[in-house]
């Protein structure tokens, strides 16, 4: 009975988790030459038949039959009188098989035999799990909120694997309730312990690539190429796309017929603002692109600090910036350049850096996060927009305003 109560216990595992046969018969194996070892000092001299289908368990001890009295391994050899009570016509020199039933281990060693077995099964199980994610890294999946935490969402997925969507790895507009199914990229998987840890994220620029192979057939299909997507989450995104098809226009493909084939992608993250530009080798035709809605007249490089200065009319400066300073921020990522703006026509302007002695240098960096970082390029903003879009008092912004209105003027 117990034998059988045993491998009843991982047949029930082998059918929840499709454990293979050969895998389960040496995971058997490994478990019960452990517990002899244990109980005998040795395995080498026992034979271990298993069928984990019908539930069948056989192990036999092999011993050499030595003289009465000169048993000095008593796991090893037995005396022949002892030999003969098993077969009668047992000689000395020859080899005895005796089966060894459960019950001869104890009891305490049947519950440790049979908690180490559940364990190894596990143990097999989460590997498996680890290796199966760990080659979807990078790949989107859907999986449903099971509950929500204050830094984490809880997903389980068809399997009931466990996938957590941490707060920083959600858009910020993302709201889900539980049983919602939820689409993120694998990020990343780590064996922590026997467990392994699934991290997924929507937050991922890798998310938006695999976004367009999933929407768009032409990248699926390898007619067009994503060459490079940047986003801030929520706010706006810029993909670079090429194609090798001279036929095929890859922008007007991914955007569709007034924004029909990218408008699921866009739903997808929270109405994310996507700007999709055409790859080009040429880094001073990417950089123009990149800058886009705003008209860029000209452009210089340097490639040796990567950086680029670029120049435009005065009413093209606040498209290139954007909103928060999000476009140029993003070209800067997309191309690689630091890019730095200039407007085009006006005589004469100065880095808001040469007024480090009167203006704190905390001050001077708010500017720069939203793009401006001349003299005129606060200038020619209104205050209240700019009490808005910094983290500056209206009366420090009115004094920097009187700054460098005096040194323009001198």
């Amino acid at each position: 009975m117990e034998n059988i109560a045993l491998i009843e216990s991982f047949s029930e595992f082998k059918d929840d988790k499709f454990i293979d046969r050969v895998t389960l018969m040496a995971i058997l194996e490994d478990v019960f030459r452990n517990a002899l070892k244990k109980k005998f000092g040795s395995d080498d001299n026992f034979d271990i038949i298993i069928n984990p289908d019908k539930g069948d368990l056989e192990i036999w001890r092999n011993r050499i039959v030595v003289n009465d009295g000169e048993v000095e391994e008593p796991n090893e050899e037995i005396s022949l009188t002892a030999a003969r009570k098993i077969e009668p016509d047992f000689e000395v020199g020859e080899d005895v098989s005796e089966e060894v039933k459960l019950i001869d281990l104890g009891r305490r060693a049947i519950l440790a035999l049979r908690q180490n077995l559940i364990s190894k099964i596990h143990e097999h199980d989460n590997t498996t799990i680890y290796k199966h994610f760990k080659d979807l890294e990078g790949e989107i999946y859907t999986a449903e909120v099971h509950h929500i935490r204050h830094k984490a969402i809880i997903l389980l997925d068809d399997e009931g694997n466990e996938i957590i969507l941490p707060k920083d790895r959600q858009i910020p507009s993302d709201f889900f309730r539980k049983g919602d199914n939820v689409r993120g990229i694998i990020e990343s998987v780590e064996l922590k312990g026997a467990k392994p840890t699934i991290i997924m994220s929507r937050s991922s620029p890798k998310f938006l690539e695999q976004l367009f192979f999933q929407e768009i057939p032409e990248v699926f299909d390898g007619l067009i190429t994503v060459k490079k997507a940047v986003r801030i989450p929520g706010e706006k995104a810029k993909v670079a796309v090429d194609s090798y098809d001279d036929r095929i226009d890859p922008v007007g493909a991914c955007v569709g017929m007034k924004g029909s084939r990218i408008h699921g992608i866009v739903r997808e993250l929270g109405n994310e603002n996507i700007d999709v530009i055409n790859w080009t080798a040429n880094p001073q035709l990417l950089v123009t692109r990149a800058l886009s809605p705003a008209r860029v007249s000209s452009v210089k490089l340097n490639d040796e600090k990567m950086t680029a200065q670029v120049y435009l009319k005065p009413e093209e400066v606040s498209k290139a910036i954007g909103r928060g300073g999000h476009n140029i921020r993003l070209a800067g990522q997309l191309t690689g350049y630091e890019i730095d703006v200039f407007r085009e026509g006006v005589e004469e302007d100065v880095e808001l850096t040469e007024f480090s002695d009167e203006i704190d240098a905390w001050i001077i960096e708010e500017f720069k996060k939203i793009g401006f970082d001349t003299a005129r390029s606060v200038l020619e903003q209104d205050v209240n927009d700019l009490v808005k879009r910094t983290d500056l008092e209206e009366e420090t912004i009115l004094e920097v305003v009187r700054i460098l209105k005096e040194e323009l003027e001198d």
